[in-house]
């Protein structure tokens, strides 16, 4: 085979195995989606949007979920002082697995005005996969503790889901079961990269450089290779 000819299979060859690379990455979506809550307050019912975004992290065998909130929602007719409201949620699980995920968080850190639209802190709770395949995490119900009172906030446009994660169920577990799992989310399997569609794409990029660099010092050596028996000729 001429030297040419040997160059372009090289190159060939890495092409294919950075495409092999790229079909391979795990499937992860995340969306900000809008939320339509109806609110059951002490002094009635209120309603409000926020854009829900929910973000998955590996932990040990199952996944740190964070919820977020963009916008506040509810309101109170009296100041909130600093650590007077409690938040809580859940999150829908939906697709090859079923059930919901619990997620709390801290109470508010600062004090809230009266009929100022209540911002709502980072929940974040674990899930752990009963079963394999691509599941769906939507927002559901959330809930607001507050001067002895409770508030239920219950999403009335059936948003979509806010993230799409492609699991693997832990070993021994079978079935579509519901996970449900409540706290502050502690990662005891330490902090692993965020699931998110933009670390996918660092990570391809990282494997698709070391394709390549791998077929540039193919094609050195192949050329270092031919000048050497040109020079014993």
């Amino acid at each position: 085979m001429s030297y040419q000819k040997r160059t372009a299979a090289l190159a060939s060859v890495a092409a294919l195995a950075g495409s092999a690379v790229f079909m391979a990455a795990p499937a992860a979506r995340a969306d900000v989606v809008d939320v339509n809550y109806k609110c059951q307050t002490p002094i009635g019912v209120k309603t409000a949007v926020s854009p829900i975004d929910i973000k998955g992290v590996k932990s040990g065998s199952g996944y740190k979920l964070t919820m977020s909130w963009q916008k506040g929602v509810s309101s109170s007719p009296v100041e909130l002082g600093k650590g007077a409201m409690s938040p809580s949620a859940t999150i829908k699980v939906g697709g090859a697995d079923s059930g919901t995920v619990s997620v709390s968080g801290p109470a508010n850190a600062a004090a809230i005005p009266a009929n100022t639209p209540i911002k709502i802190n980072d929940l974040t709770g674990t899930y752990t996969p009963k079963a394999s395949g691509k599941v769906t995490f939507t927002a559901a119900v959330l809930t607001i503790k507050a001067l002895g009172t409770t508030t239920t906030c219950t999403p009335t446009n059936s948003p979509g889901p806010s993230l799409t994660l492609d699991v693997t169920a832990a070993s021994g577990s079978s079935g579509s079961t519901g996970s449900s799992s409540s706290g502050t989310g502690t990662d005891s399997g330490g902090t692993l990269p965020k699931t998110g569609p933009d670390d996918s794409v660092i990570a391809l990029g990282t494997l698709g450089g070391t394709v390549l660099l791998a077929g540039a010092a193919g094609t050195l050596w192949l050329t270092r290779r031919n000048q050497t028996a040109r020079a014993r000729r």
